[in-house]
Parts: C-alpha cells; structure tokens; sequence
C-alpha cells in the first residue's frame, strides 16, 4: 500500500501556479527526504496532502483512502510550526489536548514516555513560553507523535538544535522507522537527509525534478568517475605501457609513484584497471571513489 499518493496535484494562487502537476508515490514505511530550495512549492505541497489547504487541481491519497477523510488523518502526525505552541500551556497539557483533538485519550504515561523519547521529560509541567527554541523544536516533534501515527510529516526536524539533540532526533526517527512509521521529511540539512532517508525526492519550481535512493540519484548525476589507486612498487620496463594504457582506459590521469589517479565512464572500468596491474603482479593496497554528494545533486539541479 502506499503511504502517499499524488496524482497531477496542482495549486495555483490567482495566476500564479505554485505546485505543477506533482505524481508522488511514497511506500509505506519509507522515510522519504523532500528537498528543494526556498520557494519551490514544497510547504504548499505539503499544506495541501495534510488538509491545510485544498488542490487547485488533481488527486491525492494517504494510507490508501483517497483525499484524507478525518478518520484516516488521524493515522496521520504533523509537526507544527514551533511559533504555533500556545505559550500559557505546559509540555504535558500540549500533548494532552492534541492527542483528544485527534481522538485519542492518553495517560500521562504515555505523555511522559513521548517527552522522554524528544529529551523534554524534565520539562513536562514547564509552560511553552520559558521553553528555548530547541525545546520548543522538540515538544513539536513530540506533538506529532503523541497519537501514534502510521504516517508522520516532518518539517526541518532538527534545524536549530545542538550536536547532542540532532543525534537524538535521528534516533528517534530511526526507531519511529523500525515500528514501520512512514515518514516524509523536510530538510536544509543535507547531511542528515542522505544518512537516514531511503529515498529522497528534490522539488524546483513546483516541480518534481528527480525522485530516488541516494545511489539511483548519483547514478543518474554521475558522468565520470573519479578513481585514486595506491599500488606496489611499478617496474621501471612496465611504467610506460601501463601509463599508456590507462590513458585509453580513462581521462585525466595524474600518475605519482605509489598512486594515480583517472577519471573513468563506469564501473566496469575500474575492475578492468584492477585486473590489468595484477597480470604485472602489481598489488592493490587501496581504490577510492570519489562519488557526488547529495548537495552537489541538489545544487545540480
């Protein structure tokens, strides 16, 4: 079943059209990254899959019922805008009154195990307004979480936290994941979407330009690959044929003593090399492959 199900989603504001006809399809249990620059549609897109605002044009689903009826949004976690919290309110009066919202009577237990699960535990009765931003990140997170969702929307999870709190909220993430949450997750941090995101979708200009895993994105992104060998020892007869050809084999080589350098069309090519300098009983030490980064994709586009 699909978590997510964009058919030709469109909105338009007077003339001007914000998100262009999106197909998204999203696997349940996937953690899915949404990346794409200020102003390319991707808050819209999201406003209209959680009911904040209706499609100009097209169709959606989630968790397999088509246009989100109340029943299912309640399968359904949202993280909040921080500026959102009601400042009089406690931590644990929060999650109380938005887990009944969604239909959903919870213990104070169980809010106090979500507040442990986001580090907010210590803070439970402290009122929203003393809360440091960081803090008010995390209570977010846990309001999204607090009913128990099957489908979670994040938005710039940890943006603004510390080091210690990042790797916190990608534990928990990561754990949400193994209990077979679907989560769909916005992020300027591009590190963090490329090490715990299946798949990652990138939005430009209300577009969706390119949809895959990591190694499918630098598949279709990567032209040549740039490949460094540490070898053994060359002998002096074997040094210029085998430098010969390598320049056949790839371009730009850069040849030192104990390493060079090529850039090759495939992998193949690499095999190929290795296969090559072992029928001179050359020894192999190390082979780096220099791969494109997420941003240097994300910036490709």
């Amino acid at each position: 079943m699909w978590a997510i199900e964009a058919k030709q989603l469109t909105k338009s504001f007077g003339k001007h059209k914000v998100v262009k006809g999106i197909d998204l399809q999203v696997k349940t249990g996937e953690i899915v990254g949404f990346l794409g620059r200020n102003g390319a549609g991707k808050s819209t897109f999201i406003n209209m899959l959680t009911g904040i605002m209706e499609p100009s044009s097209g169709s959606y689903a989630l968790l397999g019922v088509q246009n989100a009826n109340d029943a299912i949004k309640r399968q359904v976690g949202v993280m909040p805008d921080y500026s959102s919290l009601y400042g009089s309110m406690t931590a644990m009066k929060h999650l109380s009154y938005l887990a009944a919202v969604s239909g959903k009577t919870v213990s104070r237990e169980w809010c106090i195990e979500v507040l442990k699960l986001v580090g907010l535990e210590e803070h439970a009765n402290k009122k929203a307004a003393k809360f440091s931003f960081g803090m008010k990140k995390k209570l977010a997170l846990a309001l999204a979480i607090i009913h128990d969702p099957q489908l979670i929307f994040l938005d710039e999870p940890t943006s603004g936290l510390d080091a210690e709190s990042v790797i916190h909220i990608h534990q928990l993430i990561q754990q949400l994941h193994q209990q077979g949450k679907t989560i769909f997750m916005t992020s300027h941090n591009l590190d963090e979407v490329e090490k715990i995101c299946s798949r990652i979708a990138i939005m430009k200009d209300g577009s969706i330009k390119r949809v895959g895993s990591m190694e499918e994105l630098r598949a279709y992104y990567q032209s040549t690959i740039t490949v460094t060998i540490k070898h053994s020892s060359i002998r002096s007869t074997d040094l210029s044929i085998i430098q010969q050809w390598l320049q056949q084999v790839g371009e730009s080589l850069e040849m030192e003593k104990s390493h060079f350098t090529i850039q090759v069309e495939s992998e193949q090519k690499i095999a190929e090399i290795i296969r090559a300098l072992g029928t001179y009983k050359i020894d192999i030490y190390r082979v780096d492959v220099e791969e494109p980064s997420l941003e240097e994709i994300f910036l490709e586009e």
